[in-house]
């Protein structure tokens, strides 16, 4: 599975532009988890930095913590089975406070 697309690319607000808003009011563009575990990425924002690809959001897995977390870790997540990170395809209009207060 490709987790990031061209329209995610577009989509994704810059690292930062989302510092001086409300969890309720931060769109969650797109949501990663572990097919074989309970972790969960929800990216927020993102930008390209040298071969790799810097996301912010929140996460869900030892601990539940907003921060920075790269394309190339999800990429190299093999879990259970040989699986790897997923993208969530169907997940769509859910705000960041969504994601903090419950599992989305």
């Amino acid at each position: 599975m490709k987790l990031m697309t061209k329209e995610l690319y577009e989509k994704m607000p810059k690292l930062g532009s989302t510092s001086e808003k409300k969890a309720e009011n931060i769109p969650i563009i797109c949501k990663f988890f572990d097919p074989t575990g309970s972790w969960t990425w929800y990216a927020v924002e993102g930008q390209p930095e040298g071969d790799d690809f810097i996301f912010y959001g929140f996460v869900r897995g030892l601990e539940n913590e907003f921060g920075n977390f790269s394309l190339n870790e999800l990429q190299s997540v093999k879990g259970r089975f040989g699986l790897g990170i997923e993208r969530d395809l169907h997940f769509k209009n859910r705000m960041l406070s969504e994601a903090v207060e419950k599992q989305i």
